[in-house]
């Protein structure tokens, strides 16, 4: 009877250890599942209000629009700085351009003591790479001179026919494939889908010939433009890229989840910079700063579908893939960063983290582009907070678009800004001229939530020169705290560092004095020559 009894309780304690050891492989199981595969999906240069998740009807995204619905969508996201190479130089290492020495230039040389996201991932067993472009333009080298690879390895090998001769022939999905296949040990992974659409040039009436698009289904032209068949048929060009660019994402998602492999993945969907057309792009606008922001993790974003309406900057995202990636900030060896994680945002209890998390954003630039004399650039600083953007231009003698005789070169050339140009010579329709590439004064104050076009400047309106005044002292005192060089007094610094392309060196002097140059991003009737104070 005792034997019996003993051996009952003996099979019982068995039955527990067993029933132990299956629950620690289950807690093992969650805890690795809890570390996701990322996915960082970035068009080249788009407006967040040309997504259908954001109201667009002439646009089909039905990718980002999935993502945004499946996860979240954030409705104020900005980037620091509204140029490609800048841009992403936050995104991957959480910090303000400002903060990053060279990289706060277009063209430059990315400094070695910036350690990326993605370089930190690597070297904890991410498995790591991009297809197409990365961070760009730019050159990065390690120490002893070699190429160092800011996002891991390049996938380009498999290419594609493009619907237009302008899109690239990088085939991004097959390239994403190629890379899960490249992982033989199932590590997590994190991987940059860097498209180049709709950075220009178009294949000119592509939306209309190829993408089926009409010149009246476009609801709105924006004031700044002329709005006439030329533009409207530039703007549907655009549209056409984007639908790709949202096509081939459509792509990498299907293939997530016929490897079972989208749960658990995170995947972020934004552009670098507002649209390529006057006025946005590399300027520092409402519309050149503010982007699309679509994040989808099916394993641990809480009662998806919901929009985000708090300020987020792109310095935040290097620390969100940080976070939950279990990689400790201090123990990661980057730079500190300024950024703030997103992951708070997850969990749908959390209401008030909007209200918490960021009360405003700073923006601004530095050189872009080539092409003003001594190689200097247009520095500008900016803060959003509330339902105003607040700038400070800080050379206010020099042209903010670039010289005219250089042509423009900080605005690529395109139909909308051939048509800007011509308008000049019209009195009734050179204020698009003055608006694009016309000289500014010192300060800016708009209100985005009634005027998000910025038309009109409210700097001096008596009522609001208290605002302003509060704006200015914000930025000024953040921007202090971050030891920003244009505002301790020592902003040459960024007019000083080395173009990483020998083009950009003493471009105008070389320009004026008859030297063939290439600046193959603007129209040849673009450049201009004469008297324009």
């Amino acid at each position: 009877m005792i034997r019996l009894k003993l051996q009952k309780v003996i099979l019982k304690l068995f039955l527990v250890l067993i029933i132990f050891s299956l629950g620690c492989k289950d807690q093992n199981k969650e805890t690795i599942s809890e570390v996701p595969n990322i996915l960082f999906a970035i068009m080249d240069d788009a407006t967040y209000l040309h997504m259908g998740a954001y109201g667009c009807d002439w646009i089909d995204t039905p990718n980002f629009d999935r993502i945004a619905s499946e996860g979240l969508l954030f409705s104020r996201a900005y980037t620091p700085n509204a140029k490609c190479a800048p841009s992403r130089s936050s995104i991957l290492t959480g910090r303000n351009s400002w903060q990053l020495e060279e990289a706060a230039n277009h063209w430059c040389y990315f400094p070695q003591k910036f350690k990326t996201y993605a370089e930190v991932l690597e070297e904890n067993d991410y498995h790591v790479g991009y297809t197409d472009k990365g961070w760009a333009p730019g050159i990065a080298k390690n120490a002893d001179g070699s190429e160092r690879f800011l996002l891991g390895k390049a996938y380009n090998e498999k290419i594609t026919s493009p619907p237009t001769s302008k899109i690239s022939t990088v085939d991004y999905a097959a390239n994403f494939s190629s890379f899960l296949e490249a992982d033989k040990g199932d590590r997590p992974f994190c991987f940059w889908y860097g498209s180049r659409e709709p950075h220009r040039a178009y294949e000119e009436g592509s939306g209309i010939r190829k993408g089926g698009k009409k010149i009246e289904q476009i609801d709105m032209v924006y004031s700044f433009w002329p709005d006439n068949e030329a533009v409207r048929s530039d703007l549907l060009d655009y549209a056409y890229e984007i639908e790709y660019f949202d096509f081939q994402l459509g792509k990498m998602l299907k293939t997530l989840e016929e490897k079972g492999k989208l749960d658990n993945t995170i995947i972020v969907v934004t552009s670098d910079n507002g649209m390529p057309f006057p006025r946005i792009k590399g300027q520092e606008y409402e519309l050149s700063n503010h982007l699309p922001l679509a994040i989808m993790w099916k394993d641990g974003i809480k009662n998806p579908g919901r929009v985000i309406d708090g300020l987020v900057s792109f310095i935040d995202l290097a620390p969100t893939f940080l976070e939950l990636a279990k990689i400790g900030q201090d123990s990661s060896g980057m730079e500190p960063i300024t950024g703030k994680s997103l992951v708070k945002f997850f969990d749908s209890n959390q209401s008030d983290v909007k209200d918490t998390f960021r009360d405003f954003v700073l923006i601004g630039k530095e050189r872009h582009d080539i092409g003003r004399p001594d190689d200097v650039g247009y520095p500008i600083r900016g803060i959003v907070k509330e339902d105003y953007l607040f700038i400070q231009n800080f050379e206010t003698e020099r042209w903010p678009a670039g010289n005219p005789s250089t042509g423009y070169l900080n605005c690529d050339g395109s139909i909308t800004k051939t048509e800007i140009l011509k308008s000049r010579e019209d009195p009734k329709t050179s204020h698009y001229w003055n608006l694009s590439f016309g000289k500014r004064p010192e300060y800016e104050l708009y209100n985005i939530r009634t005027d998000p076009e910025c038309m009109y400047n409210l700097v001096n309106e008596p009522e609001l020169l208290p605002t302003a005044e509060r704006l200015k002292n914000l930025m000024v005192s953040e921007l202090t705290k971050q030891t920003d060089p244009r505002i301790l007094g020592n902003g040459e610094i960024f007019d000083n560092y080395k173009y990483a392309d020998s083009t950009g060196v003493n471009f105008y002097e070389r320009y004026m004095a008859g030297e063939k140059l290439n600046s193959g991003w603007v129209n040849p009737s673009d450049f201009e020559k004469g008297d324009f104070n």
